[in-house]
């Protein structure tokens, strides 16, 4: 097998071959520019309903203050059933982190999109070494809660 991209053999060939990882960079740039405006909305929503939904979340002094909801000890879900069952209640807190997954997903499509942009481009140096990255990063997802 070849790992080496097989250089244009006319000037037409060449321009395709432009044209395909131009094309590749525009999906990864947004690919990434919609994760970030998607997760940045989801957020915000987030902070709306729960702000709505408990209005003594916004006071900085008192019995119950915003250093109070940013501790430790604040009750925000760490599972998915916990996620869904916020969500299903129409908790703010739940918007918040699906928000925020959304978040951390997103460099994990770009990669995801960038090993099948390789592969189109007939790549397999950096379909190979772009699916090694997408390895690393599940890995360390299910490594992390070890």
């Amino acid at each position: 097998m070849r790992l080496l991209r097989r250089p244009p053999e006319s000037p037409e060939e060449a321009a395709l071959m432009d044209e395909k990882i131009r094309m590749t960079e525009v999906t990864i740039s947004l690919v990434l520019r919609i994760g970030v405006a998607v997760s940045v909305l989801i957020f915000i929503v987030g902070l709306i309903v729960m702000f709505v939904h408990h209005p003594e979340y916004a006071t900085f002094s008192g019995s119950f203050s915003f250093h109070s909801l940013t501790s430790q000890t604040t009750a925000f879900p760490h599972s998915f059933s916990g996620l869904w069952s916020s969500l299903s209640k129409g908790q703010g807190r739940g918007i918040i982190v699906l928000g925020t997954m959304i978040l951390i997903l997103t460099p994990v499509i770009r990669v995801a999109v960038a090993i099948v942009s390789f592969s189109i481009e007939k790549d397999p140096a950096m379909t190979i070494v772009t699916i090694y990255v997408f390895v690393v990063l599940i890995l360390s997802f299910f490594l992390a809660g070890a």
